[in-house]
């Protein structure tokens, strides 16, 4: 089974797959995040990559994302590609995820795009008020890929927030599951963690 966990910038949703992916086990459950699967963009100026829309859906290498689904579902382990925030670079991790009973699969549009939306078995959306989600935006891009306040402000008007509205919004009526709160609603992770459990032990007999 390969559950998409799609929601907003800042919305939780990292945190609740991955509850869902630790709970259970590595050896139960794989991770995999839409936004390993960024083009590579190491080619760009830091003038060009401040232009460039990386919310919209042709941001992603959404070919690569399918045919390792695809060969997940068939079995195979697939070699998964990092993007590298600082250097807007895509690379080899050299980390081999190997097919599991459960993959987890979380991203921003992971729900919006069609090709993605149809390799999935259950589709589950984390939503957040827009204040917290802009709050946790900053916090994150400002400590962790080291923007300022004005880069992360200024992407977030001209892109963060208009594909939001335009894709990652619209996407939610294709959930099978709307999780409110985000990454904060504990009683609805813990119970997509006992779905999760019970549909692999229920496999496995």
């Amino acid at each position: 089974m390969i559950i998409g966990i799609a929601g907003g910038s800042g919305a939780g949703k990292t945190t609740v797959a991955r509850t869902v992916a630790e709970r259970m086990g590595e050896e139960n459950v794989g991770y995999l995040s839409q936004d390993w699967y960024y083009l590579d963009h190491s080619n760009m100026s830091e003038e060009e990559i401040a232009k460039e829309n990386l919310d919209h859906p042709d941001a992603f290498d959404s070919k690569l994302l399918v045919k390792h689904l695809r060969e997940l579902k068939e079995g195979k382990s697939i070699d998964v590609p990092i993007y590298d925030f600082n250097t807007h670079s895509r690379i080899n991790s050299g980390m081999i995820l190997k097919p599991k009973g459960v993959i987890v699969l979380e991203g921003i549009l992971v729900l919006a795009i069609e090709e993605l939306r149809s390799m999935l078995d259950f589709l589950i959306y984390v939503d957040a008020d827009a204040d917290i989600r802009l709050i946790r935006r900053m916090e994150r891009d400002i400590k962790e890929r080291s923007k300022t306040y004005d880069e992360t402000i200024k992407r977030y008007l001209s892109s963060v927030k208009p594909m939001h509205d335009a894709f990652v919004e619209p996407s939610k009526r294709f959930a099978d599951i709307i999780v409110p709160r985000g990454g904060d609603n504990e009683l609805a992770t813990d119970l997509l963690s006992d779905f999760v459990e019970h549909y692999t032990i229920h496999k496995s007999l």
